[in-house]
């Protein structure tokens, strides 16, 4: 039988994982000891696959994290303050399901953003979409959004995703217009959607990088109660030598 038309047609029904696996059994030269129901088996479980490796990449590409990151990479752990238990909880997709938010805080250097990006991944590796952002690109994409009638299809957006980081929280006062655009994208999220926001401030600091005091309690009121609290420590690791299984980042 000639198999060429048939990975031909494989190909236009966009079964190119089957292509592939039926491509591979063709020169396994024990295949055939194996019964036809098996030989179909593993042909749509390398399609089941394939479709599995796409949706990752583009759940991936979609939450455009600022750094390659994955929490099997975190090391010395214990010196930056981090509890292996929570990590080992927050690697699972229950935070999520539960919409626990997560506040990490730290000076700079100490590994944040490698932090938020190893979450989002993982929440991505879960089949959970995500977005990773800085709060001063948020407050801009809002100004814009509002200025150009596009704002309430960027919050709509920004409430879909199951997992957004706002990262680097903090670094100047928000005005009211901002402070309100801020509420808004948390009050779409809670209680269901978690937000990780990360911030060089201890978080008893963060009330007052909010001009408007009525808006903050009510951001804080928020993100505050129902979410998992990460103090990050120790000195800037970018001062020191950066292995592949050191945190990474701001």
């Amino acid at each position: 039988m000639l198999i060429q038309p048939t990975l031909d047609k494989l190909q236009k029904l966009h079964l190119s994982g089957m292509a592939r696996a039926l491509e591979q059994q063709q020169i396994e030269p024990n295949i055939h000891s194996l019964s036809f129901e098996d030989r179909i088996g593993l042909i749509v479980d390398a399609e089941e696959a394939s479709r599995a490796t796409k949706k990752l990449k583009s759940r991936l590409q979609s939450a455009k994290p600022r750094t390659q990151a994955c929490l099997e990479n975190l090391s010395r752990i214990s010196a930056r303050g981090l509890d292996k238990g929570t990590l080992a909880v927050l690697a699972t997709s229950a935070w999520i399901e539960q919409g626990r938010n997560i506040l990490i805080c730290g000076p700079t250097g100490v590994g944040k953003t490698y932090l938020n990006c190893a979450l989002i991944t993982s929440a991505c590796r879960n089949g959970h979409s995500a977005l990773y952002t800085r709060s001063q690109r948020l407050m801009q994409d809002l100004a814009v959004a509002r200025a150009d009638g596009s704002y309430r299809r960027l919050l709509a957006k920004l409430a879909r995703i199951d997992v957004l980081v706002i990262d680097d929280f903090g670094l100047i006062c928000l005005p009211d217009d901002n402070s309100r655009d801020l509420l808004e994208v948390i009050d779409d999220r809670s209680p269901a959607k978690p937000t990780i926001i990360s911030s060089q401030l201890p978080l008893e600091n963060w009330h007052q990088t909010i001009s408007n005091p009525t808006i903050a309690d009510a951001i804080l009121d928020r993100v505050v109660h129902n979410s998992y609290k990460l103090i990050l420590r120790g000195g800037s690791i970018r001062k020191a030598t950066i292995s592949d299984t050191e945190i990474e980042g701001s």
